[in-house]
């Protein structure tokens, strides 16, 4: 399997290549060269295969013969060995909890999937790979547990000060080893900013082998196909139109759900539920693309202003806004809203909701209104106590940490305080190995 940059300004790559430059040289997304759908038969038997399988035969293709079939079975099943529940929260309307992974977010998926793809190339041996991140909360717990301790890789993860919440913020900080964390004085999308920028800086690259975990990896995005392929297995009633809603900030995951769809998935609609930050809502509703500096909300994961997955799914509808709009549907709404639900949510059906998948919830129900004979799924995409004081606050009532994360909470956090400089990040990238945290 070949990658092209999205940029088309780039040689096309393998997969391994793919994955260790994370970004192409023209700052390009890589993306596969062809989509082959899968088997119809085999979506219309999804019922008697395992897990383990479905997410093999969903990945295949893109990894290519540069892991063997064991080796990418044992992957895949390492990646997935825990449970993806589908639960009926209301009538035709289903939660897929994607928070029982070691972190407790969904993110779990791609972080186990990319550390152990690194693991299985041999190059690797050869010269250390420093993994760097930006994270909004989520992804960079994901990355460090999946990154911890594996053999000749330095993990690096930026994040916004004062931005993600308390247990967030310990999953990146206290893990030590080979886990470095730096808390950056500004946004999201300025971390996000200072990695793409040191993707392509010559300089650095001469003198680190530097690889991203995030999104714009191909081996952190493509792996999040398999949970919904594992949602729509768990369907009753494979008769009514599918809807499936998202919780969006970089659009990775929504994209993964797409690229599934590309491959036979019977998914008719998709719904980017998205919160302040709403580049995309207003571009389905005006035509014009128009990214925005990011503002904070209690769905912190998705304080996104620019989000970069969303090329891809441009890709992945011929570059044309009307059949994009044929397919997506996007809603924004505010923090109060998403208050309101998690409190109407609890009381109507006893379901605890995060702040994301309260905004996934939202934007299902007003998407499904549109749809006759429908049923719906929405993205719970990280465990309540992940947002603690929020969830509490809303709900007036306490919510159990799980023994995992508790423990965490009296650790001692350990990070890099670091302007919003790339300089200041090169500095000590370049001395990374030396990297003395206070």
């Amino acid at each position: 399997m070949n990658y092209f940059s999205l940029n088309h300004k780039a040689p096309k790559v393998k997969f391994s290549e793919a994955v260790v430059k994370g970004l192409a040289p023209d700052k390009g997304l890589y993306f596969p060269e062809s989509i082959t759908p899968l088997a119809k038969e085999f979506i219309e038997n999804i019922d008697n295969y395992s897990k383990e399988e479905i997410a093999f035969q969903a990945i295949k293709q893109f990894v290519g013969d540069e892991i063997s079939e064991t080796d990418l079975r044992r992957i895949v099943a390492e990646t997935i060995n825990f449970d993806f529940p589908l639960v009926a929260v209301e009538p035709n309307v289903y939660s897929l909890e994607l928070f029982h992974g070691p972190t407790l977010a969904f993110k779990d998926v791609g972080a186990r999937f990319m550390a152990r793809c690194l693991g299985a190339f041999s190059k690797f041996e050869e010269k250390k790979v420093t993994v760097l991140v930006a994270t909004s909360g989520d992804t960079g717990g994901a990355v460090a547990d999946g990154f911890l301790g594996v053999p000749g890789v330095e993990v690096v993860i930026l994040y916004p000060s004062g931005k993600v919440s308390d247990i967030q913020e310990k999953q990146l900080t206290t893990l030590g080893k080979n886990i470095k964390a730096l808390e950056v004085n500004g946004t999201f999308d300025d971390c996000q900013r200072m990695v793409k920028t040191a993707f392509l800086d010559e300089d650095l690259n001469k003198a680190l082998n530097l690889t991203s975990a995030n999104s714009i990896n191909v081996a952190r995005w493509l792996p999040q196909m398999f949970y919904y392929f594992f949602a729509y297995q768990q369907l009753k009633d494979k008769t009514k139109k599918l809807v499936v809603s998202v919780p969006s900030g970089n659009f990775g995951n929504i994209c993964a759900g797409m690229m599934a769809k590309k491959l036979g998935l019977p998914i008719d609609l998709f719904v980017a539920s998205t919160n302040a930050n709403k580049v995309v809502t207003e571009y389905l509703n005006t035509g014009d693309y128009l990214p925005k500096p990011s503002v904070q909300t209690i769905s912190n994961a998705m304080d996104v202003g620019e989000p970069s997955n969303f090329i891809r799914i441009e890709e992945l509808h011929d570059k044309s806004f009307n059949v994009l709009k044929s397919s997506l549907l996007s809603f924004s709404y505010t923090d109060d809203e998403t208050k309101a639900v998690m409190r109407d949510v609890k009381k109507q059906t006893g379901y605890v909701l995060d702040p994301h998948g309260a905004v996934g919830y939202l934007g299902l129900k007003e998407a499904l209104i549109q749809s006759d004979n429908a049923q719906g799924i929405f993205l719970e995409t990280a465990h309540p106590c992940k947002f603690i004081d929020v969830v509490e606050d809303t709900l007036g009532e306490k919510v159990t940490i799980p023994s995992e994360l508790e423990s965490l909470l009296s650790k001692e956090k350990v990070s890099v305080l670091l302007e919003n400089n790339y300089n200041q990040l090169k500095e000590l990238l370049l001395k990374s190995v030396d990297i003395q945290l206070v």
